[in-house]
């Protein structure tokens, strides 16, 4: 055999094996300050595209049973704010309230620790006894500079399971700082059957963020089908964090107001992918469902 194809198969081997140390040593969570940091410099160089208005990298991954998407980011603001305000299991309601689907979110209590009771339905205003709950237990860790969070429910509607939304932050320096926010769960066939007629009628236009490829006019292709669904849905919870934590600073009175705006106008700039209803549409809804949230009393529901 030709010596240079011998060493072009031998540098291919080396290549794959390091490709899999660095899967095996990188874990789907950094879980610490210094793994999240070396996430950072991995992806900083993606984080500087021009096809998001902000430093933002996503990406996605379909396997056989698994859809996942992940968002990394950095926010200007220090860790020192963003932090504590992400601890806290009570502001999560906060912040998942305002992602289109979620129409109800209580704090709650299980056999296995802290949880969230989410409402998750369609995209336009329903009683909570017509949406499907999640039971969303609810995990923190925190070191000095880092935080994770974990949301994991066992059950899905339609067979669907393994449920995870992963929140991960780090502080860069004083002012800034990094979050990984990963949204994954379990498929299973009667969901695939639901999505593939989904997908070939009213979703059948709907698209992802990844880029494919090029139009003869240069206009991009993006991913479609499943993969396209995930990173869509990852997007909008990236965008209900992104709102409740740039609300932070004004007065408490007008942070939920704010929230609302801030997440339908960071959602409409991306109409291929995630423009659903109008905005007075989103506000009315959405004052209504965060009303019933935080009625005395009121409990999650679902049939």
């Amino acid at each position: 055999m030709n010596l240079g194809i011998l060493a072009l198969m031998r540098s291919a081997r080396c290549a794959f094996a390091l490709l899999c140390s660095l899967v095996t040593i990188l874990p789907a969570y950094a879980q610490d300050a210094a793994s999240l940091k070396a996430r950072y410099a991995m992806v900083r160089d993606r984080l500087a595209s021009d096809q998001y208005p902000r430093p933002l990298y996503l990406e996605s991954n379909v396997s056989r049973d698994v859809l996942r998407g992940d968002v990394y980011a950095l926010f200007d603001q220090p860790f020192a704010v963003v932090g504590p305000a992400l601890r806290d299991r009570d502001n999560w309601c906060v912040v998942l309230i305002l992602h289109l689907n979620v129409k109800g979110c209580r704090p709650s209590n299980s056999n296995a620790g802290k949880a969230l009771q989410v409402n998750v339905g369609r995209k336009f205003d329903q009683p909570l006894a017509d949406t499907y709950l999640f039971e969303f237990q609810y995990e923190m860790e925190a070191d000095p500079g880092y935080l994770q969070v974990a949301l994991s429910a066992r059950e899905g509607p339609l067979g669907t399971s393994h449920y995870r939304i992963i929140l991960e932050l780090v502080a860069l320096d004083a002012g800034r700082s990094f979050v990984h926010l990963s949204y994954s769960y379990a498929d299973a066939l009667p969901a695939r059957i639901a999505m593939r007629s989904y997908l070939a009628t009213i979703g059948r236009d709907k698209v992802g963020f990844s880029i494919v490829g090029r139009k003869p006019d240069g206009q991009p292709v993006y991913i479609d089908g499943m993969r396209g669904v995930i990173e869509r849905n990852t997007m909008r919870y990236f965008l209900a964090l992104e709102a409740y934590l740039g609300a932070l600073s004004a007065p408490e009175h007008e942070q939920m107001e704010i929230r609302l705006d801030s997440w339908f106008t960071e959602a409409e700039r991306y109409p291929a992918q995630l423009h659903e209803i109008e905005r007075a549409d989103y506000l009315d809804m959405k004052r209504g469902e965060v009303r019933r949230q935080q009625a005395p009393g009121s409990a999650a529901m679902a049939r």
